[in-house]
């Protein structure tokens, strides 16, 4: 009995989407074909920027909303390709090269702000987002065509400085995701895409097996222990922000791409929100995820995203509905599990003194 009662809570978040899924997606009327195609897309542009947060969970650091980070990096990485007007894969991977010291530099500050903010590193993360977020916009609205040149006209606003509000990235529209693209009746299957996804669960599941990795499964049972027992602890966090800020950045190239389309200055933002409402609600925790909880977790999230809207128009005549309920459930579903998350920590620690 207390096995099950610890299989549900664990994954009690999952259990309620799956439930509402279950209610809403006959509401919906969406054809199993369709609902299967658009799941294939949201795992294809969404996966990789999910599993960049399972790196400083495992360090104990719980959720990095500070991946918006290397969301910017990876955005500013967008910009020069599109400047330059390099095209193909070839501007896919000249974007990931670019995005790299720029993320580095990024989870760099960021990983030295959060040792300042231990035990605190999620809300901080989440500020430092906020005010990066106003760096960003006052280097691509003032500081691109008066410092950096630019000299495309489809970029620059008319008056010489700042870059335009959305962008065209036509020239590397699904130029990852048409590499190997296969169709099963009627589904399309992007190979190109998936195999870099599988490349990065395998990374993940190497690199827990490393030194470096092991530093960190160390630091995140107990820090202290850890830093008793030699291992930097510092520096160790400041790798795990590092790693799933560069991860970050080629996320979100791999998702504008498969868009085409990039809005210069909201792009990124809901980018961190919902990335880790998408692996809570695959059952992860803020002290454990898994790749499997990423995969989870987008497939239904995204259902959601998909079935919601509709469902609102059968149930009450308007898709507005579903889209003001699959907002509430994204900022409910990262609160209700950081409260059971808290509610179980309190827990172990009165165990912990009634044993002593």
């Amino acid at each position: 009995m207390k096995k099950i009662h610890s299989l549900m809570e664990d994954n009690l978040v999952p259990l309620i989407i799956f439930i509402f899924l279950l209610v809403t997606i006959p509401l919906s009327k969406l054809s199993p074909s369709y609902l299967i195609q658009e799941i294939i897309l949201r795992l294809d542009r969404n996966l990789f920027l999910v599993l960049s947060l399972l790196v400083p969970i495992i360090a104990g650091m719980g959720l990095n909303f500070g991946i918006v980070l290397g969301a910017m990096g990876g955005q500013i990485a967008l910009i020069f390709i599109s400047e330059w007007r390099i095209v193909g894969i070839e501007g896919i991977i000249l974007a990931f090269i670019l995005s790299t010291p720029l993320s580095i530099l990024l989870g760099w500050l960021s990983g030295e702000i959060l040792n300042r903010a231990k035990g605190r590193e999620m809300i901080t993360s989440m500020i430092l987002g906020l005010f990066m977020n106003g760096v960003y916009q006052l280097l691509v609205l003032y500081g691109m065509g008066n410092i950096i040149k630019i000299n495309n006209p489809k970029l620059i606003l008319s008056r010489g400085s700042g870059i335009r509000n959305a962008i065209d990235l036509n020239g590397i529209r699904q130029g990852l995701d048409k590499i190997l693209e296969i169709k099963i009746n009627n589904i399309s299957i992007p190979i190109g895409t998936f195999i870099l996804v599988f490349i990065l669960c395998f990374f993940i599941l190497w690199f827990r097996k490393t030194k470096l990795g092991q530093d960190m499964r160390a630091l995140g049972e107990n820090m202290e222990i850890s830093r008793s027992a030699g291992i930097p602890v510092e520096r160790t966090r400041i790798v795990a922000i590092i790693i799933s800020t560069i991860l970050a950045g080629y996320g979100q190239i791999i998702y504008l791409q498969n868009i085409g389309t990039m809005n210069t200055y909201n792009s990124h933002e809901q980018i961190g929100m919902f990335s880790i409402a998408a692996l809570l609600i695959g059952g992860a925790s803020a002290a454990r995820a898994t790749i499997t909880n990423g995969i989870i977790g987008v497939i239904l999230f995204h259902l959601m995203f998909i079935v919601s809207p509709m469902a609102g128009k059968e149930l009450v005549g308007s898709a507005q509905i579903g889209e003001y309920f699959r907002v509430f459930v994204s900022y409910g579903i990262i609160a209700l599990v950081l409260v059971l998350h808290q509610l179980k920590r309190d827990r172990l620690r009165k165990v912990k003194r009634s044993e002593i």
